[in-house]
């Protein structure tokens, strides 16, 4: 039957309990998959997906859904897929918090010996999912899906690897590149990353930052089967801007840098300007072009270094208000009795 709950994670958040099973029992395998209005792909993504876990049947696996306040009609879609697979539960957000929010809940109710996150526009293979447990089942705990090639469009793909790259030379974390969040992890690593509860989240550098023995899988990314990408412009800016903030501190460094760079500027006109006057009373300087210049350049330096240092602040002010990740409005399972 139906079960309906009302739930507030704060922190700390509880630990899940892993499912009991005997020593020779199969193994849990939990899907974390976070929807956002994909109305028109999402049956089809079910029906893939079940259909390769069905070829390792040495493995159970539950699937945990994570409809992030979509507004097509994708809930009564995930309704239908859970009434019809006891393995299905649906963990229903009161409105949208966005993607790395939804992986989070996923991780907070999954059961699993192992976690999979992945998305569930097609892009990332479910048959690729299969080599991330072969992979785990031989010793690794974090098992990463690099993305060897992608169906994007040139300047996506350009200033995705550009970012990643100098991410990796920003960071305090070393930050593997052409990784998304598909991934997996075993149980003690999705533990440890139900632990991180920062609400400005970059889960795949949380997920670098904590160890363990990592490995990945190279996979062709697809092209999405229907619908729109849910990560535009704006969207791709700000988790960009969240890893920077989140894990260097190389803009606070550049801010300094900069001001000296300035400062040594500044000495060179007034060396400049001293010695005219001194040495050269009879040549006339035209000071309007040079002040505002000067102007114009300060000024928009420290507007450029308030925005820096007010995004470092503002993550602070996130942080310090406690409030509680996400609201959950219903979790929705048919259980097989």
């Amino acid at each position: 039957m139906a079960d309906t709950m009302r739930q507030q994670v704060r922190i700390p958040v509880p630990q899940q309990q892993p499912r009991s099973t005997g020593a020779d029992g199969p193994q849990l395998v939990s899907y974390v998959l976070p929807v956002y209005n994909e109305v028109d792909g999402i049956r089809r993504f079910h029906e893939e997906l079940t259909a390769t876990t069905a070829t390792r049947p040495e493995f159970d696996y539950e699937f945990i859904y994570v409809n992030d306040g979509s507004s097509d009609g994708s809930l009564e879609v995930l309704r239908d897929i859970a009434k019809n697979d006891p393995r299905v539960r649906v963990v229903d957000f009161a409105r949208n918090y966005g993607h790395q929010i939804a992986i989070t809940a996923g991780l907070d109710h999954a059961r699993g010996d192992a976690v999979i996150v992945m998305d569930t526009d097609l892009q990332d293979p479910p048959k690729v999912s299969l080599e991330l447990i072969d992979a785990w089942v031989a010793g690794a705990e974090i098992v990463s899906a690099r993305r060897r090639t992608r169906q994007d469009t040139r300047f996506k793909r350009a200033t995705a690897a550009g970012y990643y790259r100098v991410l990796r030379r920003c960071a305090e974390v070393d930050i593997p590149v052409d990784t998304g969040d598909f991934r997996l992890l075993n149980r003690r690593a999705a533990e440890e990353l139900r632990g991180f509860r920062e609400r400005s989240r970059f889960i795949r550098g949380m997920v670098a930052s904590m160890g363990f023995k990592q490995h990945e899988v190279l996979f062709d990314r697809d092209e999405r089967v229907a619908g729109e990408t849910k990560y535009p412009m704006r969207k791709m800016l700000r988790l960009a801007a969240d890893g920077v903030t989140g894990f260097s501190t190389v803009p606070l460094k550049m801010i300094t840098r900069m001001g000296f760079i300035t400062l040594g500027l500044a000495l060179l006109g007034i060396i400049y300007a001293v010695t005219l006057r001194l040495f050269f009373p009879a040549v006339t300087v035209s000071g309007w072009t040079m002040l505002m210049v000067a102007m114009l350049f300060l000024g928009g330096l420290q507007m450029l270094s308030l925005g820096v240092i007010g995004s470092y602040v503002g993550r602070i002010y996130s942080e310090v208000q406690q409030r509680p990740l996400y609201i959950v409005r219903d979790v929705i399972r048919h259980d097989a009795d």
